[in-house]
């Protein structure tokens, strides 16, 4: 038997009045996942425990069968773990986001975040936008390290574990309340915009009719993570296929074989059908048993507030993933289990992250049944199927 987990992230949301009061999972059209429901099972599931933040780390451990009570310790360390910075126990990591801040404002308290993800600026132009930051923002106490498109990596030696705003959280609102209570942190932020707003690359973004990267954020502060082997605790050989470096880190952590895919980027239009082909070819392997397939499009689509483009992330997500795996599987003559759901919703009317249950669709190739579900959060809702904590899914998909 083969273990499969398709993580649509964010990808849950609420009715919209511009879909006729359907949700986009329940709009878009999506055959394959319709079909699993119809001979699988249908319901929802809490990912985020009582007084956790709803976030993409906390949820994710959840769904891997980690407990985020237990096991997280910020976010930004998981990241670290993939960049493969070797954290020391008093350090603090950081995420360290490229964000766009609008810049008509004269003081720097009162711009107002355009945008958490500057347009999904790439890897390639953030790493130089990063390099200029470093150059003059560096020192042996702050150490910038880049990540993936706008994620990016702060490691503060000797630090503090603070609350810091998640830039996602306040899009559209001046900056002063939000901004970190720590002198030097503020300083850095505010230095940041003076050495990023006119970059070149930044005009030549904002030439272009896109959102310039011009300013870092931090957020997501945490000591060095210790997660248990995903093996010794399921008793499955793991591996995971994402674009994110929160994913990657957790997978690192997890003693779990990290598989990297050309062309994946985490945003609207990355290699789905890379990823899928990833899923199918790890676990043509022998000693692999589970693979965990991330996708961030519909987080990052509900983040931007884009309903067609939201509707358009799932349906990619349906058509380009879910069904290549389950013919890949199917060709290769292997008997599956196959959980599709998100992490957390990320509705679109707020543009960030909420702690409402989720909907799961959990199919098994070898005892196929006969219903008439759709997936989606309603139907999910209807069926009177809940799994109260997050972290016991992945033992009810392996059955153990």
């Amino acid at each position: 038997m083969k273990y499969v987990v398709v993580l649509g992230d964010g990808m849950a949301d609420l009715p919209l009045e511009e879909l006729g009061g359907m949700t986009p999972l329940e709009y878009a059209k999506t055959p394959c996942m319709d079909c699993l429901a119809a001979a699988g099972e249908i319901g929802t599931v809490h990912t985020i425990p009582d007084g956790m933040a709803p976030g993409s780390d906390t949820a994710n451990l959840s769904v891997l069968g980690y407990d985020p009570k237990q096991y997280y310790s910020g976010r930004s360390p998981l990241e670290a773990l993939s960049i493969g910075v070797d954290m020391k126990p008093e350090d603090v990591s950081l995420r360290c986001n490229l964000v766009t801040l609008t810049e008509e404002e004269e003081k720097f308290e009162d711009k107002k975040i355009l945008d958490h993800s500057s347009g999904e600026i790439s890897t390639e132009d953030a790493a130089v936008l990063l390099e200029a930051v470093k150059k003059e923002l560096e020192t042996d106490t702050y150490q910038f390290y880049v990540g993936t498109s706008y994620r990016h990596l702060l490691i503060w030696q000797q630090g503090q574990v603070l609350e810091l705003s998640q830039p996602h959280d306040v899009l559209g609102q001046a900056i002063g309340q939000y901004l970190p209570q720590d002198g030097m942190l503020r300083k850095m932020m505010k230095r940041s915009y003076e050495i990023l707003v006119n970059h070149p690359i930044n005009v030549k973004r904002k030439e272009q009719g896109l959102h310039p990267a011009n300013s870092c954020w931090f957020w997501g502060a945490g000591t060095r993570p210790s997660l248990s082997s995903f093996q010794e605790k399921t008793g499955l050989k793991g591996a995971m296929v994402s674009a994110v470096d929160l994913l990657k880190g957790i997978a690192a952590g997890a003693s779990m074989k990290v598989v990297l895919v050309e062309g994946a980027n985490g945003g609207l239009h990355t290699n789905y059908r890379g990823k899928a082909q990833a899923a199918v070819d790890v676990l043509a392997e022998e000693q692999y048993d589970f693979v965990y397939v991330h996708v961030e499009a519909p987080d990052e689509m509900g983040h931007q507030g884009s309903v067609e483009k939201k509707v358009q992330a799932i349906q990619f997500l349906d058509e380009q993933v879910i069904a290549p795996i389950k013919e890949g599987l199917e060709q290769a003559g292997e008997d599956f289990r196959m959980l599709v759901m998100p992490d957390h919703p990320t509705p679109i009317s707020i543009r960030t992250h909420t702690r409402d249950d989720v909907p799961y669709l959990l199919f098994d190739s070898s005892a196929p049944q006969k219903n008439t579900w759709k997936y989606n959060e309603r139907e999910a809702a209807e069926s009177g199927r809940h799994i109260l904590k997050g972290c016991e899914m992945i033992d009810y998909l392996i059955q153990k």
